[in-house]
This record gives C-alpha cells, sequence and structure tokens, in this order.
C-alpha cells in the first residue's frame, strides 16, 4: 500500500455534528490525545504513534476528534491557537516517515494536515472575520456572514511515463545526488486527471502523451495533498526540458529500473518507500 494510506480509525463522520456526542466523547475516561511536538510525532519502538490523556492539552488548546478505534475509544489532536506548521520536514521527520507501522502514518497524515488547516484559515475567506471551529475540528464557521469553510486536500498528479520498455525520470533542483523520481503537478482549475498529466508532461519535458492510466493515490500531508499516481504513454521520446521545473529528466529501461528498486546499482537513486513515487515505479518495474 502506498504510504500515509491504511488508516484504522473510524472518522465518525455521523457524530461530528452532534455537540452532545462530542462532549460526551471528550468526557471518556478512555480518550487518547496525540502527542506532537512541533507538528511532528513520537514512535514507539514498533512504530506506533504515542498517544497520552487529555489532562494534557493545553488549556487554551480546541480538541479535532482523529476517530474512533474498534473499541469506540475516542481519539484527538489539540490545536492551539497561534500554531504554525514549520515549513518543509526537519531532518528527525524525515528520519522517521519509513518507520510507522501500518496504518499509523494515514492517522498522523489526517492530524498534521487539519490542524495545519486551522493555523491557516482563522479569516473567513468570504468576509474577514474570525472563524470558529465546529463538527468536531472538521470545519470552522463564521459568525458574521455565515460561511462555513472545510479542510481541503490540493489535487497532484504524479505520473510515470513510458515509451517503448522505458520510463521517463525526472530530478528537481536541490534533490539529493542522483534522486529521480515520476514528473509531477498540480491539477489547475477546469482539468481532469487525464489532461493535468499530459499538461504537466509537456510542459516539464516537451514530451506529448496519449493514453494516461490510474494507478493509486496517496494523502501527502505536507501541507496537504493528494497525490493521484498514473503511467501515460508518450508518443516520442524526445526531450525539451524545463529547467524552471526539472534539473534534468532521464528515459531508464524497465530492467534497470527493476535492478534498482530490488537494490542493485543504477543510474538513479529511487524515491523512498513511504512516496507514491516508489509505489509506482516499483508496479511499473513488474509489468
Amino acid at each position: 500500500m502506498p504510504g500515509f494510506t491504511g488508516g484504522r480509525l473510524n472518522r465518525a463522520d455521523n457524530l461530528r455534528h452532534d455537540a452532545g456526542a462530542i462532549a460526551a466523547l471528550q468526557g471518556d475516561w478512555r480518550a487518547r490525545l496525540l502527542r506532537l511536538i512541533n507538528f511532528e510525532p513520537e514512535l514507539t519502538g514498533e512504530g506506533t504513534l504515542v498517544w497520552t490523556s487529555l489532562a494534557e492539552a493545553p488549556d487554551d488548546a480546541e480538541l479535532v476528534l482523529l476517530g474512533l478505534d474498534e473499541g469506540d475509544r475516542p481519539h484527538f489532536a489539540a490545536y492551539e491557537p497561534g500554531m504554525r506548521a514549520p515549513p518543509g520536514r526537519s531532518l528527525r521527520l524525515f528520519g522517521m516517515l519509513d518507520q510507522f507501522a501500518p496504518g499509523e502514518a494515514a492517522t498522523y497524515a489526517a492530524a498534521r494536515s487539519v490542524l495545519d488547516w486551522h493555523s491557516r484559515h482563522g479569516f473567513c475567506a468570504n468576509c474577514g472575520t474570525p472563524t470558529a471551529m465546529m463538527r468536531a475540528g472538521w470545519a470552522r464557521k463564521c459568525d458574521n456572514c455565515g460561511a462555513e469553510h472545510f479542510p481541503r486536500v490540493d489535487p497532484v498528479v504524479i505520473m510515470l511515463v513510458e515509451h517503448d520498455g522505458r520510463a521517463l525520470l525526472g530530478r528537481g533542483k536541490g534533490w539529493p545526488e542522483r534522486r529521480y523520481s515520476a514528473l509531477a503537478g498540480f491539477v489547475e482549475p477546469g482539468e481532469s486527471i487525464e489532461e493535468a498529466v499530459a499538461r504537466e508532461v509537456f510542459e516539464e519535458a516537451g514530451v506529448r502523451v496519449g493514453q494516461v492510466r490510474y494507478i493509486a493515490s496517496q494523502p501527502w500531508p505536507f501541507p496537504s495533498s493528494l497525490m493521484m499516481a498514473c503511467v501515460a504513454v508518450a508518443q516520442d521520446d524526445a526531450l525539451t526540458i524545463d529547467t524552471s521545473e526539472l534539473e534534468d529528466a532521464i528515459w531508464v529501461p524497465r530492467d534497470t529500473v527493476r535492478a534498482v528498486m530490488a537494490g542493485g546499482d543504477g543510474p538513479f537513486l529511487p524515491a523512498p518507500p513511504y512516496a507514491i513515487a516508489h509505489t509506482l515505479l516499483t508496479e511499473w518495474a513488474r509489468g
């Protein structure tokens, strides 16, 4: 499964509008609070998230319901007014992203994204008035104009372009040495997934593509994207690289990709296992 997927909490959307039910969950002695330090989690030696009591929530914090486990025990994250997510990922967080036990990264992704959304949406986009949390932390409301605001994700296409048994890989500026990955870009308003794939590939590498097929998706909580992985068939292999987007791009034969993904040497280093580009390359290498 792609990284940041497979969450095991029931998000309990049917309870979010019920203030009485949410109050009861917050008063449940079993309720757990996700331990975060500057938006970063703590992990046990088994790769599971660390939870604590709601009593440890700061006095001014508002609780976001992350969901219920199989025993209906509620799990929360705390939003503190004024909190801000750091730009990018710290070396500490980067080092733990491949240590999560199955499903744990999905819970962290939900918590990080929704807390970050609250930190950046304290004012109404319609009239500029301060907003208040509602629906157990999954919405904000403006008491001035009545507008309701909900967390959003940014759709991103990430695509492996194939031609004559080879895959097109690109290298972004400032990436680790020899790191290459699938091309990617944000979906623009008025575009389908397929149209976004074709536009991004042509803009970045100058390659026209025909058939586009969807493979899988992955949430990416930095800050809140949905990566939609596809494979596209190129009409030719001539490259015209947009150097403002890519530092380099190469065509790599399937056998070479297969060897690299199996841990062998090759002309590139793949994306880490928690990135959907790794899933995409692995599946393509298998044919």
